[in-house]
């Protein structure tokens, strides 16, 4: 960015005139006389007139790329916000699904003893003692692979940040919910907000760069005009430079015209239209891509909703079932394979209304890089506040 930044500004300096200011001394000395010195100051200035406005396109040129290249930085920021949000929700989720483990970890080794117990006294046989054990350790194998991925997501995070991977890992360690967006968020996406999104603002802003260069490949078929000067005092002693010297003043208008170049300019008039063309179609192709996101992500929220609904009366139900099994079996009430099958299913729809919710607060985070973060386009198509909003054209 601070790259075409100058490029800029080296543009806009083409439109200005160009002063230089000179001074030369001189000695002569022909055979035995004697040596003659020579004092000269000047000022020259030359100015090339945009008269067909070519240096006119090239600033415009310069300052759609500066745009380009601002929206380009809001995108990776926007990028790299929404991998940060996604890692934060992965790790969560890690950790609920962590405590739902050791949950019904502790529940399990609480049958593992009844049933060492029933076993003992000729209630059950050792089969059933050896299927609550294998229950109790699957769950408890769980356990070192969800911690792996809270540490190596604690790691991810701290590197995101710009720390080392072992930063974060004492800030993290406390265990939180998931964060979760608010539930009456409007699903309905006004479709102009589309055109915020950095990438979009990036391309719409490299088809008006290819418009200025198609506007200067034209200029450049055309006359050039130029004025260019001097005024300098010639001396033959340094001290009568400034008091006594003789003027000298010049000024002469340059006009060139193109004759024959062997179709070069209007080869590049053409190639530039072709330029131009091809920022159409990714421009195009950028609003396309910015549609089909955010309606995936609007499809995706609406349905990871309603399934997370269901997971959780799931999930409520397979407690209560679990709790009657093991609280029947004690009394010698139903089987044992009752009891494995309802603490089994109560992990299993726990675990996944655990990573519903966390899929729900993910599609939050990716409908809101779809529609582009919090980066909006101010004046200078830079990062602001995310409150402020502008209305735009689309190029011609």
């Amino acid at each position: 960015m601070c790259q075409a930044r100058a490029l800029r500004d080296v543009s806009a300096a083409a439109l200005w005139p160009v002063l230089a200011g000179s001074a030369s001394v001189q000695r002569s000395q022909t055979g035995n006389n004697n040596g003659v010195n020579h004092f000269a100051a000047g000022l020259d200035a030359n100015w090339e007139l945009d008269i067909f406005g070519g240096n006119r396109s090239a600033l415009e040129t310069s300052e759609a790329l500066v745009r380009s290249s601002a929206a380009s930085l809001g995108d990776v920021q926007v990028s790299i916000a929404a991998e940060v949000a996604l890692d934060y929700i992965t790790l969560r989720d890690a950790q609920a699904r962590l405590a739902i483990a050791r949950d019904n970890l502790a529940s399990q080794q609480e049958t593992l003893q009844i049933t060492q117990w029933r076993w003992q006294a000729g209630l059950v046989t050792a089969i059933e003692a050896e299927q609550a054990r294998t229950a109790t350790e699957q769950t408890r194998a769980l356990l070192p692979i969800l911690q792996t991925s809270i540490g190596q997501t604690c790691h991810a995070l701290a590197v995101l940040t710009g720390q080392l991977p072992t930063a974060l890992v004492g800030l993290l360690t406390a265990v939180k919910p998931v964060p979760q967006a608010a539930d009456d968020l409007a699903l309905n996406i006004p479709a102009e907000t589309l055109r915020q999104r950095p990438d979009v603002r990036a391309a719409e802003h490299q088809v008006t760069a290819a418009a200025g260069r198609v506007r200067q490949a034209e200029a450049a078929r055309l006359p050039n005009f130029s004025l260019s000067g001097s005024l300098g005092l010639n001396a033959l002693t340094l001290g009568t430079l400034t008091n006594g010297a003789s003027v000298v003043s010049a000024l002469l208008a340059d006009a060139s015209v193109p004759v024959f170049d062997g179709g070069s300019r209007r080869a590049q008039v053409r190639a530039q239209q072709a330029a131009l063309d091809q920022a159409l179609v990714v421009y195009q192709a950028a609003v396309l891509t910015a549609l089909k996101e955010v309606e995936d992500a609007l499809v995706a929220l609406r349905d990871d909703r309603e399934r997370l609904v269901r997971l959780q009366d799931a999930a409520e139900a397979a407690g209560n079932a679990a709790l009657l099994a093991r609280q029947r079996y004690s009394s010698g009430l139903v089987d044992f394979q009752v009891v494995l099958e309802t603490q089994r299913a109560q992990l299993v729809t726990q675990a996944s209304m655990a990573s519903a919710s966390a899929d729900v607060s993910a599609d939050h985070v990716r409908l809101y890089k779809a529609l582009g973060g919090g980066w909006r386009s101010d004046g200078n198509d830079s990062p602001s506040n995310p409150t402020k909003t502008t209305t735009r054209t689309s190029p011609s």
